[in-house]
């Protein structure tokens, strides 16, 4: 049987558990992958992504779904079915408002002068996004405190179906994300994520 970590090194290995797990939950809540300058991950927390659409969303030419939140700013949005994204494609900030909540972009039905073109990655976007430490639901923070927790406990028998004590055996709880965790998620999940 392994041996328990204690102090400092308990307090390492539920930092890198839980660090794991925020990396699982961003990835089921649909999360793109972001570049921190040597490789390539997913997280909560807030990134500059760079993120391309084929084009507004469907019934609404005025309306991008950005299909990230919250989004805390927007660096460009350019608009070229050419997938050139010189500076004569920029959509002028002043055209379109930014729902940080929804992430969706909505150009001014009154002055914008700006479309969103439609084509194979004809609408490219810098934005940032994601969560602070200050700004994470309560039920997020939850989750992954949840998930965690299951893990450091099934900790020594992972890989096992089944433990045996007592002269018996006992069946153990699958190490899949429990349906509680699930739950607490499904309201954050993105739009266009893969159930």
């Amino acid at each position: 049987m392994p041996e328990l970590a204690q102090g400092t090194g308990a307090d390492t290995e539920l930092t890198a558990l839980l660090d794991r797990v925020e990396v699982a939950v961003a990835r089921y809540l649909g999360f793109p992958f972001s570049f921190d300058g040597t490789q390539y991950h997913n997280t909560l927390t807030v990134q500059t992504y760079t993120l391309y659409y084929d084009g507004p969303s469907m019934g609404n030419h005025l309306m991008l779904d950005l299909r990230i939140k919250p989004v805390h700013s927007i660096t460009s949005i350019h608009s070229d079915p050419y997938q050139e994204y010189e500076s004569d494609t920029l959509i002028d900030p002043n055209g379109y408002n930014l729902d940080n909540v929804k992430g969706q972009v909505r150009l001014k039905p009154k002055t914008a002068v700006d479309v969103f073109d439609k084509g194979d990655r004809a609408i490219k976007v810098i934005l940032t996004a994601g969560y602070t430490s200050d700004s994470i639901p309560p039920e997020l923070e939850h989750a992954i405190c949840v998930w965690a927790s299951q893990l450091q406990r099934n900790k020594q028998n992972q890989g096992r179906e089944t433990v045996s004590q007592r002269g018996g055996s006992t069946n153990l709880s699958p190490k899949t994300m429990p349906i509680e965790v699930k739950e607490y998620l499904k309201p954050y999940r993105l739009s266009g994520t893969i159930l």
